[in-house]
């Protein structure tokens, strides 16, 4: 039987990675203040060593491996993000790093990771089947497979998110979390609501292929067709096997909400205009949720700005007004 993951777990993870990531800036987003009524501040986690707040989990997973296991390299697989964050951590921990990918990854999110060192592997057409070069390496290789979500050390180290905004903000009413695997929520909201029981977190994602959604109103992880969509870094699914997050997203969180990809863009374009951040899909999410009205009484507000590995000439395309369809490209 797994052990539970506990506010001790994240505290351990602090001083871990100390040193390895960012204390990342709160800044008050005056315009979404002004819109929503009410104090909203942005958790600049996009400006993170590698430019996502998945750094933090990687950090602490590599450095609490045992000598034997660095020493026969980890892989992982990746939409990107996760995949820059554990090759940085590995090469930073002198560990070699195998990132498995599927073909809908982005160009520039492939070429981050490359350039961190990590070798790379473009496997099917979505993470489940990146999954199995995964399990071949590791069965192999005897590589260790650290995944982007479902890992106790991985949640921990995301909850340290959570430590920092209540640090920064301790009358925080409501935090707004990107939702894929689960990860960052669960572990975020693990930190938020030891600290804080009346604390509101709220998972945001999009609606094309939310595979956490989908897997808590079926009641059980369930596979969703992965398509494109502004978010990227959000697609894939939660894996049928999942030990940790499908059980703490549904225990921890107090609201799920789902923005379509107009709202995303429009995200985008308010970070760029309003706020001067340069944010990916995944990251606009909650603020596309806020500027759609789709949060109920808010009160002092911090969102989870996560990530800004967006293709440039993409953002370029949006922030200019363009109606951009991914689905027709």
């Amino acid at each position: 039987m797994k052990e539970p993951i506990t506010l001790g777990d994240v505290l351990s993870a602090r001083k871990t990675i100390a040193g390895h990531v960012i204390h990342t800036p709160l800044r008050p987003s005056a315009s979404l203040s002004e819109q929503i009524g009410s104090p909203v501040w942005l958790k600049c986690e996009h400006q993170q060593y590698t430019g996502s707040f998945k750094l933090r989990g990687a950090a602490n997973a590599v450095l609490k491996l045992s000598p034997e296991q660095k020493e026969k390299g980890v892989v992982g697989v990746s939409t990107g993000n996760y995949g820059r964050a554990l090759a940085n951590a590995a090469r930073n921990a002198g560990v070699r790093a195998v990132i498995c990918m599927s073909e809908l990854v982005p160009k520039n999110k492939v070429e981050g990771i490359r350039a961190q060192g990590a070798e790379i592997c473009i496997s099917g057409t979505s993470q489940d089947e990146a999954q199995k070069e995964v399990d071949r390496l590791v069965a192999e290789n005897g590589m260790t497979m650290l995944p982007p979500f479902d890992h106790a050390d991985i949640i921990a180290g995301q909850g340290t998110l959570g430590l920092e905004v209540l640090e920064q903000l301790p009358e925080t009413d409501t935090l707004l979390v990107p939702l894929s695997g689960g990860g960052l929520l669960a572990g975020v909201a693990l930190a938020a609501k030891s600290i804080n029981p009346a604390i509101r977190v709220v998972g945001i994602s999009m609606e094309r292929g939310c595979a956490m959604i989908t897997s808590l109103q079926e009641g059980k992880p369930t596979a969703v067709k992965e398509l494109p969509t502004l978010a990227d870094s959000l697609g894939g699914g939660i894996g049928q096997n999942n030990q940790y997050t499908f059980d703490m997203c549904a225990d921890l969180t107090d609201d799920f909400v789902l923005v379509n990809e107009t709202q995303i863009a429009d995200g985008i374009r308010a970070a760029y205009h309003d706020d001067q951040q340069v944010i990916e899909g995944a990251a606009a999410v909650g603020i596309a949720a806020l500027r759609a009205g789709l949060i109920d009484n808010p009160g002092t507000t911090v969102v989870l700005s996560t990530g800004c590995n967006i293709d440039m000439d993409l953002h370029k395309r949006i922030v200019g007004g363009e109606d951009v369809d991914l689905m027709a490209e």
